[in-house]
């Protein structure tokens, strides 16, 4: 300790701070690990080895140097000295770990530093040694041992060996840590890339910050043995130069305390350690508050040990501190879940779904791009983002949503991207900005039938990155819409389908009522006064006229046919269908048929079969009613085909004047499709519509999921 109490408080203040930042970060990196494999009991160990180094230096300075017995001083001199050995080395093997030197063994990171790695290793277990060898000379102060200790302080052009060596040991360790960091082997974690651009900066920064350290520790070893020539001990040297020492103490305790916040920086940020996938906004905010606790701590108990606070005091003070942290760290949680909260209001609240269903209306109203843009805004920080449906629900979601709502977005196939996120099984995967819109993440959506959609994000607006909570919630709540949207749309249809049959019902029975009380009952009456008056050839004719108004009536309403799809199977069905309805709208009719498809189109359910006969009959009907054209020329054709890769599907195709054209002319609604479309998601297929330019024909593809 010096005469100068700032100075003091100074010292002790910034070591107990690098005392509580390094313990915290060693044990959130062992503990918030995914897979504890050495490189991270490496990475732990190394901060917890620079936490004991604090808590020692702590000691050292509290105690005084002067204030040390001997084997005090043996004692503090080993765990100071093995840290200070151990540091550098340990930082080069972490910066290797890190840059994937073992992971990739072809890799040209490990060609170009395998030597130098062993060479390193060897500097260290020498210097090791000595230092085990230096503590016995000084545990075992014997004369005959003079020799030996004039060996360890021999020098080369006046620079003392032991200095030269360790200054060569901390320039390889650092240099190689740069060279590790400027060209790493590839990185197998997903976004790890990403994460190691973000990050260099403050592994950079921190690689500097330990040459620095290396560099003064390596001068003040220098200037201690040089002083040694004028005076005979370590204490002697202190008491001449107490001043000159404490600033350069204080000097290399905060220059570590920023590499210690350097390394804080990327672990927390961009889990450069802990192996995850993606940051946690949780971990950061703890980083924050640690150091507000340790900034804090160190400050107050730095300064009640400087004045010499009395112990009881001094508890009573560090109580109130912990009790203090503990309540606004608590305040902050609460205040962290009330905003929390709030962002999740919009996906919380009521959409009224079962009143909207209730309510007859041609369009749904339940409004997805609310939360949709809530999620995006207020959660993810997006700068844009497009949540696409895919799948069986695809026909029922409609268009993709879009974040801004008004940015125009035309989604390429996305084929090979659903492929990629079935072969991967990953979190997200990035895209080309330019193919999607500037979005360079894809998130998959999944349900219990497989693939039903992806949310393509663009980079943050803050432009940090997307964190692993984020991305659970960013899915969770994709797929939540398309859900929720897709069942919305399902139930308004079949509710529309109800009212409709309703109405029909109730139009039938009207017309039936009307007809029989109006025509038919008084014709029946008058051939009864004909009959009985005599007149038999005009009642006569008057029960004809009765009887084709009934039969007439009986064809006017609706019939429910069923066809036989349980007993002749569906193919045999639909052929029949084409064979008898339908002969004369196709000149001519084509069947490409697997021989597994037939099997397994024969051994579906019921229910399933007649679900994918309904809606075959009604593309039949339609590409019958609207695929010819006025202008066509080329015969007018109908393909079937059905396969079963990888599920049964079945695609009716004919070569008429497409879908276009058929609007352009103001024919056909779609509603008839639209219907079908909910009854093959009812059963887990999907029906889906396709046709390129005009005159390019017409498919429509039924598939199954299962």
């Amino acid at each position: 300790m010096t005469t100068n109490p700032l100075l003091n408080w100074a010292i002790i203040a910034v070591s107990l701070f690098n005392t509580i930042l390094t313990t915290w970060l060693g044990l959130t990196v062992l503990l918030n690990a995914d897979r504890r494999h050495w490189g991270i009991w490496l990475a732990s160990g190394s901060l917890l080895l620079s936490g004991a180094f604090f808590v020692s230096h702590t000691a050292v300075v509290g105690i005084g140097l002067l204030r040390l017995t001997l084997l005090g001083m043996i004692f503090w001199w080993v765990v100071g000295i093995v840290p200070m050995l151990a540091l550098p080395f340990s930082w080069y093997v972490i910066v290797l770990w890190y840059a994937g030197f073992w992971h990739h063994p072809a890799s040209r990171l490990r060609r170009r530093q395998r030597h130098w790695f062993g060479l390193t290793a060897v500097l260290l277990l020498t210097g090791l040694a000595t230092a085990m060898l230096g503590t016995l000379l000084l545990a075992i102060p014997v004369a005959q041992y003079t020799q030996l200790r004039f060996l360890i302080r021999w020098s080369i052009a006046g620079v003392p060996l032991l200095a030269l060596g360790y200054a060569t040991y901390v320039l390889l360790c650092t240099t190689l840590s740069f060279d590790a960091l400027r060209q790493p082997a590839p990185s197998g974690r997903m976004m790890g890339l990403e994460a190691r651009q973000r990050a260099r900066p403050w592994m950079v920064l921190a690689t500097i910050g330990l040459f620095v350290v290396s560099v003064l520790v390596a001068g003040f070893l220098l200037w201690l043995v040089q002083s040694g020539r004028d005076r005979p001990t370590v204490f002697n040297i202190y008491a001449n130069n107490t001043l000159f020492i404490a600033l350069v103490d204080l000097l290399i305790a905060t220059i570590i305390g920023l590499v210690i916040m350097f390394v804080g920086r990327a672990v927390v940020a961009y889990e450069v350690f802990t192996g995850k996938t993606l940051p946690r906004h949780g971990l950061a905010r703890h980083w924050q508050r640690i150091l507000l606790v340790a900034a804090g701590y160190a400050i107050v108990l730095g300064a009640a040990f400087t004045i010499e606070l009395k112990a009881i005091y001094t508890l009573l003070l560090t109580t109130l501190l912990i009790t203090l942290f503990f309540a606004l760290i608590s305040w902050r949680s609460y205040a962290e879940r009330e905003r929390l909260m709030a962002q999740l209001r919009p996906f919380t609240s009521s959409q009224r779904l079962t009143d909207q269903l209730l309510t007859p209306t041609t369009l749904p109203q339940f409004e997805t791009a609310v939360p949709f843009a809530a999620l995006c805004r207020d959660v993810l920080d997006a700068e844009v983002a497009y949540l696409v449906p895919l799948g069986a629900l695809a026909p029922l979601v409609g268009a993709p949503l879009c974040f801004p709502e008004k940015r125009p977005f035309s989604p390429p196939s996305l084929t090979q991207l659903a492929t990629q996120f079935e072969a991967d099984d990953a979190l997200l995967v990035a895209v080309d900005p330019l193919a999607y819109g500037t979005a360079v993440w894809a998130i998959p959506l999944w349900s219990e039938r497989g693939l039903i959609g992806t949310l393509l994000l663009g980079n943050k607006r803050s432009g940090s990155l997307y964190t692993q909570e984020e991305i659970e919630i960013a899915r969770s709540t994709g797929e939540r819409l398309i859900d929720t949207q897709a069942s919305t749309e399902m139930g308004r249809r079949l509710m529309g389908l109800q009212r409709e049959r309703l109405a029909q019902t109730q139009i039938i029975d009207q017309q039936t009522r009307r007809v029989l009380h109006d025509d038919i009952l008084p014709t029946l009456q008058t051939a009864m006064i004909s009959l009985a008056g005599q007149q038999q050839q005009e009642a006569q004719t008057l029960l004809t006229t009765a009887h084709r108004q009934i039969s007439d009536l009986l064809h006017a309403m609706p019939t429910v046919t069923v066809p036989e799809v349980a007993r002749l199977g569906l193919l045999t069905a639909l052929r029949r269908l084409v064979a008898q309805e339908f002969v004369q709208s196709f000149d001519a009719v084509s069947w490409q048929v697997e021989p597994e498809g037939e099997a397994q189109a024969a051994s579906l359910p019921t229910l399933t079969a007649e679900v994918l006969f309904y809606a075959a009959r009604e593309a039949v009907r339609n590409a019958a009613k609207y695929g010819r054209g006025e202008s066509q020329t080329t015969p007018f054709t109908l393909t079937f085909t059905l396969t079963t890769a990888p599920h049964l599907a079945l695609e009716i195709r004919d070569n008429g004047v497409g879908v276009e054209a058929t609007a352009q002319l103001g024919q056909g609604s779609g509603q008839g499709l639209a219907l079908h479309s909910t009854m093959m998601a009812v059963i887990g297929g999907s029906l889906t519509v396709e046709s390129g330019k005009v005159g390019g024909g017409t498919a429509v593809c039924l598939k199954l999921s299962e």
